[in-house]
């Protein structure tokens, strides 16, 4: 799988945000997100600290899509997007990038959480076009 930052789309990149456990590109109307090998993502630890910086570059939280481009294997506390929402925040949409059963399945049991448009990609190309046009 690619990173954003080996494809022609990555000039329209915003801002880039680096932490120690994965790199966020923030686009107009739509981030993505590649989180590091082994990580698991949870809110208090990761997902806090990656709202409140967007937020402070877009308020309007709301009208982003969040792609999450699985290149590397991590976990994602699911039912912590129940604290992302009682935190009132929102997404238009959700998508997922990954080529394994894996990214798959934790993608089923994140859309018991997010109730909103959620996406299941394997080629981050494609992902982006859809964010692009949705």
């Amino acid at each position: 799988m690619k990173s954003v930052q080996h494809l022609p789309v990555y000039g329209k990149v915003l801002t880039t945000f680096e932490y120690d456990f994965g790199n966020f590109f923030v686009f107009e109307g739509f981030v993505v997100s590649e989180i590091n090998e082994g990580v698991i993502y949870s809110w208090e630890n990761h997902a806090r600290l990656v709202t409140r910086d967007i937020t402070e570059i877009i308020p309007e939280y709301s009208n982003l899509i969040y792609i999450s481009n699985r290149i590397y294997s991590y976990s994602v506390v699911p039912s912590d997007w129940i604290k992302f929402f009682n935190n009132q925040f929102e997404l238009r949409a959700y998508a997922v990038v990954g080529h394994t059963t894996g990214s798959f399945l934790n993608m089923v049991i994140e859309a018991l959480f997010f109730k909103k448009n959620i996406k299941q990609f394997t080629n981050l190309e494609e992902a982006i076009n859809w964010a692009e046009t949705f």
